[in-house]
C-alpha cells in the first residue's frame, strides 16, 4: 500500500520452470530461451558442471541481451521437501523489484507438481505467471 493508501497491483512475473539431466544443459536451454529485451532473472539450484551457457564476459565482446540476465545460484536439495525456505528467502529479494521473467532451475523434477503447486498458491499464485515447463 502507498502513503494514499491506494494498493499498487503489479502484472505477475511471467516464470519457467526448468528441468533436466546436467546443469550445463538446464542453463543451455535457459540461454537459448533468454529474449533480446527485458531483464530476466535465473535462480539455479546447484552447481554448475562447467562452462556455463549463462556467463557474460564484458572481454568477450559486446553483450548478447540488452539487459544482462542476473544469474543467482542456491544450493543443491529438493526445493520441495527442504520446506522450501532458501527458495522462498530467494524469491522475496528477487520479486521486490520485480524482473521481465525469471526462470527456476531445477537439479531434480522428482517433486515439479508439488513445487508447481506451492508455486501456485498465495502469495507467489498472484506474483508469478507460471509457463510452460523447460525441458533440457
Amino acid at each position: 500500500m502507498s502513503a494514499t493508501g491506494a494498493v499498487h497491483h503489479r502484472p505477475p512475473v511471467p516464470t519457467w520452470l526448468v528441468t533436466g539431466a546436467r546443469a550445463g544443459l538446464r542453463e543451455a536451454a535457459i540461454a537459448a530461451h533468454l529474449p533480446r529485451d527485458g531483464a530476466s532473472v535465473i535462480i539455479l539450484e546447484g552447481l554448475s558442471d562447467g562452462g556455463s551457457a549463462l556467463c557474460f564476459d564484458p572481454a568477450d565482446g559486446p553483450y548478447p541481451y540488452e539487459n544482462i540476465p542476473q544469474v543467482l545460484r542456491i544450493a543443491p536439495g529438493c526445493l520441495h521437501c527442504s520446506g522450501n525456505l532458501i527458495l522462498r528467502v530467494t524469491l522475496n529479494r528477487v520479486l521486490r523489484r520485480p524482473p521481465a521473467r525469471l526462470y527456476l532451475s531445477l537439479a531434480s523434477a522428482e517433486h515439479l507438481e508439488q513445487l508447481r503447486s506451492w508455486l501456485s498458491e498465495a502469495p507467489y499464485g498472484d506474483l508469478l505467471e507460471l509457463q510452460v515447463l523447460i525441458a533440457a
